[in-house]
């Protein structure tokens, strides 16, 4: 039988690793996609099983992603389930109603995890693996034998149905304590009654009329008390039934993410160690090349410059910290390249395409916002990013330094933020949005020495 394959989508790279380990445990192949754009380019040319939608993303988010999916008819069979914080039955409507089938939490649990699959039809029914009911009868000598169905090779013991007969056999013993108890209590009760009776008389006297028959209340009493106990057993043995399975339950998910926090600390403790070594690299590679150059390591140190909305990248301000940067670097007889990298921020901003965008107000509601995107940054070509007076500075020091100093420029747009944007919830303002936006939309100076000639 092929394997069933699942589309994780999801911006958290931590939690996208995190569904497709659980999902890799059933047997499931898994496909990863880190925005709603790059997933609709995924289903162009692949047909997975199910898909597994997170909900606020850069871009296009889970619900638009959804509705674009199910508005295909290449794709509209696809189940789809939303993988999100969000919850309430307000959501979970909004998110049927697009076409999603439900909602998985990302605090999530491993039967949370088997429930829904059930649901997608990526595993197979219970029915399915269940054993046998019923034990085959052969004859012998002309005697029916019932013989216990052989064991599957290599196969593990069922403590569940070991546990399951053990509480059937006590339920068994039970009962024959209570039809003793009754039996006794019966015999106790036609004792006491008979004892009650009159004597039977003498032959001296003449005979008695026939006697009434026997009351029937003990009788009945006796089987009311039976009914009673039977049925407060019958309730007691469902609840600890009930309370053994949720318990069991509740282990398994436990130790599967204590196993899931365990991986995660030793992958971050991996991480944390290569970025050690990586900066330690840099830096000894950065302090030596400004040592072979005879300039200052604290001028060799890369800085940063804001940019506001609206403003091309290499002028005003940034020309300033240009021209002062060239100066130092060329009075102390500095060779190499200068790198002057320009990053975009993520707007939330209000107007049109025809008259234009601008930041939107301090008390707007981010969730409110025409647009987050830079649409200013992504309107300038290459040679619109600089100002004229920014290319003669360039052209002029190359030519004073007969191409000792030379300035590189690069757009590096918006793929490394270095402030984070806040988590995108119901009270979020546009004010709290922008300001990770305005830190974000930079210009950055890197000095790098090379060898003279």
């Amino acid at each position: 039988m092929a394997r069933k394959r699942a589309l994780v989508v999801d911006d958290s790279k931590s939690a996208r690793v995190i569904l497709s380990r659980m999902l890799e445990k059933y047997d499931i192949e898994v496909d990863m996609a880190e925005s709603a754009e790059q997933a609709i380019e995924y289903l162009k040319h692949n047909r997975p099983d199910a898909i597994f939608m997170d909900h606020l993303m850069p871009g296009m988010d889970g619900l638009q992603a959804v509705q674009a999916i199910k508005g295909n008819p290449q794709t509209a069979m696809i189940p789809i389930m939303m993988y999100t914080s969000q919850e309430g039955e307000l959501y979970v409507g909004q998110a049927r109603a697009l076409g999603a089938m439900g909602v998985l939490p990302k605090q999530v649990r491993p039967v949370d995890v088997s429930k829904v699959l059930y649901e997608l039809h990526l595993l197979p029914d219970r029915r399915d693996m269940s054993e046998a009911a019923l034990a085959p009868v052969e004859l012998e000598g002309g005697r029916p034998v019932e013989r216990a169905p052989a064991a599957a090779a290599g196969a593990t013991v069922d403590w569940g149905r070991r546990l399951e007969t053990a509480m059937k056999d006590q339920a068994a013993d039970v009962r024959r304590f209570i039809v003793a108890s009754l039996d006794s209590f019966a015999s106790r009760i036609v004792s006491d009654v008979r004892d009650s009776m009159p004597a039977a008389p003498t032959l001296e006297f003449p005979p008695l009329p026939p006697r009434a028959a026997r009351p029937t209340w003990p009788w009945t009493a006796a089987a009311a008390a039976a009914c009673v106990i039977a049925v407060a057993f019958a309730a007691s043995w469902l609840n600890a039934r009930d309370d053994l399975a949720k318990s069991r339950a509740e282990v398994a998910g436990l130790t599967s993410a204590n196993a899931e926090l365990q991986r995660a600390r030793l992958d971050l403790s991996a991480s944390v160690k290569d970025l050690t070594a990586a900066l330690a690299a840099v830096s000894a590679s950065t302090g030596a090349a400004a040592g072979a150059a005879g300039v200052g390591t604290s001028l060799l140190a890369p800085r940063t410059e804001p940019v506001p909305y609206g403003e091309i990248p290499f002028d005003r301000g940034r020309l300033e910290v240009l021209r002062d940067l060239l100066a130092k670097l060329e009075a102390q007889g500095f060779h190499g390249v200068v790198k002057i990298t320009n990053l975009s921020g993520l707007f939330c901003l209000s107007g049109n395409g025809t008259d234009g965008f601008a930041p939107a107000g301090a008390a707007v509601l981010a969730s409110k916002c025409d647009v987050i995107g830079n649409p200013f940054e992504e309107s300038l070509s290459g040679q619109q990013r600089q100002s004229l007076a920014f290319a003669n500075l360039i052209a002029g020091v190359r030519q004073r330094t007969a191409g000792a100093i030379t300035v590189a420029i690069d757009n590096a747009g918006s793929a490394r933020p270095s402030t984070p944007y806040p988590a995108r919830v119901e009270s979020l303002t546009a004010a709290e949005w922008n300001r990770a936006a305005a830190a974000n939309n930079r210009v950055e100076f890197a000095p790098e020495a090379g060898s003279e000639r």
